[in-house]
């Protein structure tokens, strides 16, 4: 179909897409910020690797960095927002009855204001319905690959709502602590750093979330993995759920127990992530 920037209501898809019809494809999101007047994604080349990783579950090309690095650019150059963006980028299977291959495109739109969530937020835990290692056994779930199929992540969403809380964290059948519909959980305890391991949870590996555990690890501060439940979290020093758009977001609350909160802990994490 082509290459380049155009504009935002031109049509980019076939509606036979086995993106749009069965969530057949995968997907990377990043910030966008501007500094010293140009705008500059956060962590390009961790998310240009996980997405690349999405692809290879999925047995999709493996997306050339190169090229998609030449269309963010070019992108970026045509983005006139005078806050921060999310670059989405999108590789689908293409259409269902036509032989012209994958579908990829990219969007930059406008970021939600997360000043608030990033005060702190009240969550509920949500059954996800799956041991803990449920997907040691079941690779073609698709544990940890960022597909396209999200009407679960939504449905937690909506979830949140009815509930009036700001977040959901999925747990698993075994009664631990998994991740949000679109954020990994950190966990300050013992001196150390913790998140949710990965691999057999089927949990997403976050961008976000590296990269604060690797600057902790250079200022000698444990970071490792670890399973927790809600029952855990009154005893750390404190949660959160960590967002490569929004941000590191304080778990100040869940299913109406309150948690600790440093603020200037959180303050260091999120300048870390460059929040």
């Amino acid at each position: 179909m082509g290459r380049g920037v155009v504009g935002n209501q031109t049509p980019l898809l076939i509606a036979d897409d086995l993106g749009f019809t069965r969530g057949d494809g995968c997907f990377d999101a990043a910030r966008v910020t501007i500094v010293d007047g140009s705008p500059r994604v956060d962590h390009l080349d961790r998310h240009l690797a996980r997405f690349a990783r999405s692809a290879a579950a999925l047995e999709l090309p493996t997306p050339n960095a190169t090229d998609w690095q030449e269309l963010i650019d070019a992108a970026l150059s045509a983005w006139s927002g005078p806050g921060e963006a999310v670059l989405k980028l999108v590789l689908t299977r293409g259409p269902e009855h036509s032989a012209s291959g994958v579908t990829a495109l990219l969007t930059v739109t406008e970021a939600t204001d997360a000043t608030r969530a990033r005060r702190g937020v009240r969550g509920a835990t949500l059954p996800r319905g799956y041991a803990s290692d449920a997907f040691a056994a079941a690779p073609w779930l698709l544990g940890g690959v960022k597909t396209l199929s999200y009407a679960v992540n939504v449905a937690a969403k909506r979830e949140a709502l009815r509930r009036g809380v700001d977040e959901i964290v999925f747990t698993s059948s075994d009664g631990y602590l998994l991740e949000g519909p679109t954020a990994g959980l950190l966990v300050a305890a013992d001196d150390q750093l913790w998140t949710t391991p990965l691999g057999a949870t089927g949990v997403l590996q976050s961008v976000t979330i590296d990269v604060i555990m690797d600057a902790a690890r250079s200022e000698g501060v444990g970071a490792t993995h670890a399973l927790f439940s809600a029952e855990d979290l009154p005893a750390t020093d404190g949660a959160w759920l960590v967002s490569a758009v929004r941000g590191v977001l304080p778990l100040v609350e869940l299913d109406g127990v309150r948690l600790p909160h440093n603020p200037t802990l959180t303050a260091h994490l999120a300048a870390t992530a460059g929040f």
